[in-house]
């Protein structure tokens, strides 16, 4: 692979992943935004709190010093409601807090978990009694009365401290709490996440595809047209034994062609390690199989306009394919060979392969269904195949949530098959031949369903397990 091209294909793919998830934090940062419009606040659910001693108070609130929030570009809001007599809140410097609440009993807030609620009180002992916290005039904000008392307080950089008192400065404070913030940069932030984000998205695409179309090129396109299919029988001769010909389309070779034939000789535990031994192919398929999405999406809108596969995005997602087949083949999907997968998008001698024909036309509108509605019934399919989790639920109506309910993980089919077929290797040496040719079919049908559903091909894949290392041959229809 030529270096050039790889780097502009593994720079697009970081640019492509940043810049998506920039305008998706942007997406959600205007949705936000939108949320707290009209002078509105980010509300927590109200919370109860009480404490024998004369106030209740938070911790420490450093500001720019600690958490680096610069001033005036957040509000925060606080309700409190008394559950008895009349209520004072208030927002003031730490150290006047500190000042006014020398030698007095109160109550400081260290912590609160929300679900379940609960909050953790340290109590600071004292024997004097505070003046009237009404009347002092160092608050920054502040409100007291019957009923709901609110403040909203402008972020400041400094150490600032909330206290909770009852109006007339007597012990046992009880009151109900809520807290709500409004953020003044939302809004620019999320303009400019929504645009960096376009933007960076659209040059890591732009990088993909050069890169791809440069990886591409050097391969030779496969043969064009739709494969042949099976002659149409003679007249049927007429007796108690004629039989009926299959149907054609059902029995007509795909034009995608999976290969693997196994090592005749194997080893006993190379299997157990296969895992680590993948790594490298495994990172270089991250940025292969994020390329291949990217160059599928323009594939599918060239079809959609023009009814042709690029060439050369066609090569090289065929390549990408082949690539995961064979490191596939080597680990944990068939176990058919020791030798080391290459790292190359071409065909090589090794014992694995995949060619899929290069069509000479598409259909224009096909391009939009064929991927995920008339794919359906061999995607439900592959997932039986592949898929490893399963889950059920024996939860009564009135228990709570997620009671009852049981999840289990479980090696696909596949890798049960192939977890089988180490365990006979391990102990015996030798490899089942038919419990792999059963393997390789399997992967024979997800794979056609992937060609069908990149748009690779306009043939629907055939409902039937072709096991073997290799396609088998068009069958002769005989009367």
């Amino acid at each position: 692979m030529k270096p050039a091209y790889v780097v502009m294909l593994v720079l697009g793919t970081v640019f492509s992943l940043l810049g998506l998830g920039m305008l998706t934090g942007g997406v959600a940062a205007t949705v936000a935004s939108s949320q707290q419009a009209d002078n509105g606040f980010f509300s927590a659910p109200p919370a109860s709190f009480s404490a024998d001693s004369y106030a209740l108070t938070s911790p420490r609130l450093d500001v720019a010093g600690t958490s680096g929030i610069p001033a005036g570009v957040a509000s925060i809001r606080l309700e409190a409601t008394s559950t008895g007599g009349d209520v004072f809140i208030g927002i003031a410097p730490q150290a006047e807090v500190d000042r006014y609440l020398t030698a007095v009993h109160h109550t400081e807030l260290v912590d609160v978990s929300v679900s379940p609620f609960r909050a953790e009180y340290r109590d600071v002992p004292g024997t004097a009694r505070p003046a009237l916290p009404g009347d002092q005039g160092w608050w920054s904000v502040s409100a007291t009365g019957p009923g709901t008392q609110q403040v909203v307080w402008d972020v400041q950089p400094g150490t600032w401290a909330v206290v909770v008192m009852n109006a007339d400065a007597s012990p046992r404070v009880a009151v109900q709490l809520r807290a709500g913030v409004r953020l003044g940069l939302l809004g620019p932030l999320a303009i400019g996440l929504v645009i960096a984000g376009i933007l960076l998205l659209l040059l890591g695409i732009a990088l993909v595809v050069l890169g791809a179309i440069g990886l591409g090129r050097g391969t030779p396109v496969p043969p064009g047209g739709a494969p042949a299919g099976i002659a149409p029988p003679g007249p049927m001769q007429p007796g108690p034994m004629s039989a009926a010909v299959p149907p054609i389309d059902e029995w007509r070779p795909y034009p995608a062609r999976l290969t693997g034939e196994p090592d005749p000789v194997l080893s006993r535990w190379l299997w157990l390690v296969k895992w680590f031994l993948v790594i490298p192919h495994l990172i270089v398929l991250f940025f292969l199989w994020c390329a291949f999405f990217v160059t599928t999406i323009v594939a599918g809108f060239a079809i959609l306009f023009t009814g042709r596969y690029p060439a050369s995005l066609f090569t090289f997602n065929v390549g990408v394919l082949r690539w995961n087949w064979r490191v596939a083949f080597y680990s944990y999907s068939a176990l058919g060979t020791d030798r080391y997968p290459p790292f190359t998008l071409a065909t090589t001698d090794y014992p694995a392969d995949l060619q899929v024909d290069y069509p000479a036309r598409l259909s224009n509108g096909l391009v939009l269904v064929k991927w995920w509605l008339l794919a359906l019934p061999h995607l439900l399919i592959v997932a039986v195949i592949t898929g490893s989790t399963w889950s059920w639920r024996t939860q009564p109506a009135d228990w709570p949530a997620g009671a009852g309910t049981a999840a289990v993980t479980a090696p696909s089919l596949i890798g049960l098959l192939v977890l089988l077929s180490g365990l006979i290797l391990l102990f015996t040496g030798r490899l089942r031949r038919t419990l792999f040719d059963l393997i390789l079919g399997l992967n024979r049908w997800v794979i056609r369903v992937m060609v069908y559903t990149s748009l690779m091909r306009d043939d629907y894949p055939p409902f039937r397990l072709d096991q073997g290392s290799a396609d088998p041959p068009a069958p002769v229809a005989r009367p």
